[in-house]
């Protein structure tokens, strides 16, 4: 796979971007948001992959897995008007579903397209299935890393603003409350992830986000958390109470004991 192919898929993703309208200002505003989102995203793949010493074969998959891993977010948006998976459509499926439709990976062999689409179709779900093929779970994983990663940006920046100034689509409807709810923080001093149906605030989603940080896979990963200090960043948007301050000093440990050799379950 040469690099002129990726171009040609960066292409490809651009003009499919232009393909849908932006009636609204607010319609530009959520739809260059996802835009901006997958062009960082793929660089996150680029750099875990390298950060794996992955020949350019791989490292070039990673990153068209990047590219296309959220194009169902635009058909989501266009028909209704959310990014929110609960109340419309899994964006993960529906990203599948355009791939397939549009034949956006004829170049390739079928061994390689199966693997994209795999890849983006597990991109989203909780906890990876067991038993996949080794070469789609690295894929899978390598994804979800850069995913999170670019999404803690995008969240970050996003809570920056004024509230009257955030893309509509972007949030998850939840009460921007100076408190949480008190059964997220043992699961996040427990090293383990979140669950959605959990969060009441918007505190909460913080919370689970911080939790993401058990769910990495890879050091490369791990590198790029401490160096653009996502936990630090995060922490400053949740409340100063000792229970939350644990919980972040616990996050920060998990980071360090991986970065350190001391950890098992990344390489």
């Amino acid at each position: 796979m040469e690099n002129d192919i990726v171009t040609g898929y960066r292409e490809w993703f651009s003009g499919y971007c232009r393909s849908f309208t932006a009636e609204t200002d607010e319609d530009r505003q959520n739809y260059l948001l996802k835009e901006g989102h997958t062009y960082a995203v793929c660089d996150n793949a680029l750099l875990i992959a390298r950060g794996l010493a992955l020949d350019e074969r791989e490292t070039e998959l990673a990153a068209a897995i990047g590219l296309f891993h959220d194009v169902g977010r635009f058909p989501q948006y266009r028909d209704y008007r959310t990014f929110r998976d609960s109340i419309s459509k899994n964006h993960a499926v529906l990203s599948a579903k355009v791939l397939l439709e549009k034949r956006a990976l004829q170049g390739l062999p079928k061994r390689d397209r199966d693997l994209i689409v795999h890849a983006v179709t597990l991109h989203n779900v909780f906890s990876l299935p067991a038993c996949l093929p080794e070469r789609t779970l690295l894929h899978s994983r390598i994804i979800r890393d850069a995913d999170k990663l670019d999404i803690w940006r995008v969240f970050i920046e996003i809570l920056a603003l004024p509230e009257a100034e955030r893309p509509s689509a972007a949030g998850l409807g939840l009460p921007e409350t100076k408190g949480y709810s008190s059964e997220i923080l043992p699961v996040l001093k427990q090293r383990r992830m979140v669950r959605l149906i959990q969060l009441r605030t918007l505190n909460d989603f913080k919370l689970l986000q911080l939790a993401w940080i058990y769910d990495l896979n890879f050091l490369p990963t791990l590198r790029l958390v401490r160096d653009r200090d996502i936990i630090s960043r995060l922490a400053a948007t949740l409340p100063r109470t000792d229970d939350v301050l644990h919980a972040v000093d616990a996050v920060r440990c998990y980071v360090d004991e991986k970065l350190s050799g001391r950890g098992t379950g990344v390489r």
